[in-house]
């Protein structure tokens, strides 16, 4: 029997955030490998005066792949394109999970049949598995670097988390 890894594509804001709160290295832990497609790879790099900005490129299990259908774009055209290319492209190699963060591109990766979670999944798969000990005080983190979650949402992490 052959084991092989998961097959994980990754948005914009889910790569953004953690690299906002410096734990970038938990996809690694948690998947291996992670896939972004090009759209996601410009968009991170068009952030490159940011404090937190990294070379995806050169992050060993980082691989940046092309969609091969970009006619199939035209179908998501409420989307950004990084969250467009995510869905397209896990379609294309039949991905195992796709990280996206707006509710939006996680109901149309939905609708596409994909398996879907978000950062907070992330950090609470991180926490399960005792790659990270708590899962508040990084939501914390990113809450005062700028990105918004709702105190109804945060309280329902809070206690799910047991924090």
């Amino acid at each position: 029997m052959t084991f092989q890894m998961p097959k994980v594509v990754i948005n914009t804001t889910p790569l953004l955030s953690l690299l906002l709160i410096d734990k970038l290295y938990l996809l690694k832990k948690l998947y291996k490998q992670i896939i972004i497609p090009q759209a996601v790879y410009e968009e991170i790099e068009y952030g490159k005066d940011k404090k937190y900005y990294t070379d995806l490129q050169k992050i060993e299990y980082i691989n940046i792949l092309k969609i091969k259908d970009v006619k199939a774009l035209n179908y998501f055209m409420d989307l950004h394109s990084g969250e467009a290319e995510v869905i397209v492209l896990a379609n294309e190699i039949d991905a195992d999970l796709v990280i996206i963060d707006e509710t939006l591109g996680r109901r149309f990766a939905k609708n596409a049949g994909l398996k879907v979670t978000e950062t907070i999944g992330v950090l609470i798969k991180a926490k399960e598995q005792g790659h990270i000990n708590e899962v508040m005080p990084l939501l914390n983190e990113m809450k005062d670097n700028g990105v918004w979650f709702s105190n109804k949402l945060l309280d329902t992490i809070r206690h799910l988390v047991n924090e």
